[in-house]
């Protein structure tokens, strides 16, 4: 009987709690600078979920080492339901295999509370280049010439960098990995003929295809993207089960108000049913998630696995630690 008083106590001062929430703006931290398209698809969700809201929702860039500096900040803020993170699969899961030692604990001291579309990688390469005229011929030539297909990526540990050493695990082959400051220089050399591919971000590389400006051999989605319906999966060929993607979700700081959560991921199905900003987002690159992959208990699940998924990429690919 005291149980369920008191059950009941709890739940009517998260009601009435929540009929006074929120009483000024709520922020949604990103780790990193302005203008990357991590911010960009944190603000595009920040001006939708805000809408109707007695508050706005707004965007403070909190950049530094790879997005830890940010995460870390929002996990040792006070879970008062106004602080969110806007979470990426760098550094809530790479990022415990990439630093020797982090301030936070992706799992420990976060609530996830939903996952935005994803951006899988598409495996690009230049128009010119006659050893990747499709996925087979670049897949046979780095079999048969270890070390001569080179990788370009925006950085070591990028997420087109593990993707890459996935990839060369994947197929068997040793490869060169070709490490650029940023996404937009390795690009120029992939034109220019001078490095052979990259996986790039679905949504910066598809303007580039479309623009007939590189050519896309493979996507690492588990099907065709509705953007590119000609070009395969590497699951369909001959990597059965091959599968990656940049992942981004809402995580707020552990023992942040159940209500205040649900508040939130209400805010966020609000926007999922938005056809008009959906629309917005499958233009632009992103792939949709179904309803039972995006809320709460799915994305902690989901960050659970790949964090498990990518150490051990990263310990095979020998990966040294920061």
């Amino acid at each position: 009987m005291m149980k369920t008083l008191a059950a009941l106590a709890a739940s009517t001062l998260s009601m009435v709690a929540l009929s006074q929430y929120p009483e000024r703006p709520v922020t949604f931290v990103v780790p990193f600078a302005a203008g990357g398209a991590t911010d960009a698809l944190g603000r595009a969700f920040a001006d939708r979920m805000a809408r109707g809201a007695a508050q706005p929702i707004v965007v403070e860039n909190v950049a530094g080492a790879g997005g830890t500096v940010g995460a870390a900040k929002v996990a040792k803020s006070k879970p008062d339901g106004y602080t969110f993170l806007v979470g990426h699969m760098g550094y809530m899961a790479a990022a415990t295999g990439l630093y020797k030692e982090l301030a936070y604990d992706p799992v420990r001291d976060f609530e996830a509370v939903a996952r935005f579309p994803d951006t899988p990688l598409v495996l690009i390469c230049g128009r010119e280049n006659r050893n990747a005229a499709d996925i087979k011929t670049l897949v046979d030539f780095a079999r048969a010439n270890p070390g001569k297909v080179t990788i370009a990526n925006a950085g070591v540990g990028s997420t087109g960098h593990l993707v890459a050493a996935l990839f060369a695990s994947a197929i068997k082959a040793e490869v060169t990995h070709v490490a650029y400051k940023g996404n937009a220089p390795a690009l120029t050399d992939i034109m220019g003929g001078r490095v052979d591919c990259m996986f790039d971000q679905s949504n910066t590389a598809l303007p580039q295809v479309r623009g007939e400006r590189v050519v896309a051999l493979a996507t690492t989605s588990k099907e065709r993207l509705p953007q590119m319906p000609t070009v395969p999966t590497l699951s369909e060929s001959g990597l059965p089960g091959f599968e990656a993607a940049t992942w981004y979700g809402i995580y707020a700081p552990k023992g942040t108000d159940r209500a205040q959560l649900q508040w939130m991921l209400g805010q966020f199905n609000a926007a999922m049913a938005d056809t008009t900003f959906v629309s917005k987002l499958v233009e632009q690159g992103y792939v949709l998630l179904k309803p039972e992959e995006r809320g709460p208990e799915a994305l902690a699940a989901y960050t659970k696995s790949e964090i498990e998924k990518w150490k051990k990429v990263i310990a095979a690919a020998a990966i040294p630690p920061n």
